[in-house]
């Protein structure tokens, strides 16, 4: 049989990214690759308790089909959410997803043509260049600084590509880097956004998770005509299991959007849907919220500490105020496969930079997850991928030497 694919299917069945998690979960490894919270600071037992509740008060409703939007006691606690960022809504202007990456894809489906242009950050969330290449978009990547899209190049891309669809941001502890838009740039891209009337989709996934430094209101925040579509998820403050995510836009859009979403789904788990609303009215979100923050703040200091120690001292890398990752650059011509390859015999892993680039790759990038590793092997797998950056270094230099 010969099977005719549509032209979204990726013509290679090879999954570099997942080969290297497959390579990385080796027991032996220390992996900083995974993007993962921390199991250990699931609510476990709250759910639970929830759980049964939601079985014993409203078993029935939550088992029986439900609405594409989303179950509205849940729906409105997210505009409780929302209303603490700063952001005023209603439930009207509220769906929700099967994860943020539901959301992306059904953003993406709605609004790219093939040949439509979608601006990103270089580098971002490799998950949405496969979904943005998937409807055969032409993908424009702006470089980023410590405030995030430089807007200058912003501004250059958006008038170079007049069938610009809109501009993907993480602007808060970004994927990959852990980068986050300063106030002025978020304020600058809707002034942008406005002058050339595109949209801008938001993607928040990582926001609520602040260690450091003051909070920035989001940019939908500064949103006076509807044109910012706001992503974010539980996965980070609850339990990525849950598959739960939402959306806020105009109410017209939320009406295609739930248009979309059931030809995908028909709705996203509506038990789970009980269960969150369940525990959001019965416990402080927040502060379960916070005991996320203070491990993941510990965490993120013995590893920066670690790397201050033992990476060589031209390396650079990100300095994050909250969410996951750290992002790091090792000046040179510097191989990263080989990098990464030498780092699997010292028995440590990260996730290389490649797949993060929507176009022209800068070698020797490659990001680094905190929030999934005790302290002790934080320690030990910095120190291992110190020995083993000064490793590659050194037999890159006398591979130039001797050609």
């Amino acid at each position: 049989m010969t099977y005719q694919f549509s032209d979204r299917v990726p013509e290679s069945d090879e999954d570099p990214v997942g080969n290297i998690l497959k390579v990385a979960g080796s027991p032996d490894v220390i992996s900083f690759a995974g993007g993962l919270p921390a199991p250990e600071l699931f609510p476990v037992a709250e759910l639970k308790r929830v759980t049964d509740e939601v079985y014993d008060e409203s078993g029935r409703q939550a088992l029986q089909y439900s609405t594409a939007i989303g179950y509205p006691q849940l729906r409105e606690q997210i505009v409780k959410r929302m209303a603490h960022q700063g952001v005023k809504t209603t439930i009207d202007n509220i769906m929700i997803s099967t994860g943020s990456q539901q959301s992306i894809d059904l953003t993406a489906k709605m609004f790219v043509n093939p040949g439509d242009t979608v601006i990103v950050e270089k580098p971002t969330y490799l998950c949405a260049l496969d979904v943005f290449r998937s409807y055969g978009a032409h993908i424009v990547g702006v470089d980023m600084d410590e405030n995030g899209m430089k807007i200058d190049q912003l501004e250059k891309a958006v008038a170079e590509n007049p069938n610009t669809k809109f501009i993907y941001t993480i602007p808060n502890f970004q994927n990959p880097t852990g980068r986050t838009m300063s106030a002025d740039h978020r304020e600058r891209m809707i002034e942008i956004a406005d002058n050339y009337d595109i949209m801008i989709v938001e993607d928040d996934p990582y926001g609520a998770i602040r260690f450091a430094g003051d909070d920035i209101e989001p940019i939908k925040f500064y949103d006076d005509h509807e044109r910012v579509i706001y992503l974010s998820t539980f996965s980070k403050i609850l339990a990525p299991g849950l598959r739960l995510g939402w959306i806020v836009a105009e109410k017209s859009l939320i009406k295609k959007f739930t248009l979309m979403k059931q030809s995908a789904d028909v709705h996203s788990d509506n038990l789970t849907q009980h269960i969150v609303a369940k525990f959001m009215s019965e416990y402080d979100i927040d502060d379960h919220i916070d005991k996320i923050k203070q491990v993941y703040r510990k965490r993120e200091r013995v590893m920066m500490n670690a790397i201050e120690a033992f990476f060589p001292k031209n390396v650079h890398y990100s300095h994050p105020e909250g969410g996951l990752f750290i992002w790091v650059e090792v000046p040179g011509d510097v191989d990263t496969k080989a990098l990464f390859d030498t780092c699997i015999k010292h028995n440590v892993a990260f996730v290389p930079g490649e797949p993060f680039y929507p176009d022209a790759v800068t070698p020797g990038t490659f990001r680094l997850n905190y929030s999934n590793m005790s302290e002790d092997h934080i320690k030990t797998g910095i120190k291992r991928l110190g020995d083993a950056i000064k490793e590659t270094i050194s037999e890159s230099v006398s591979s130039v030497s001797r050609n």
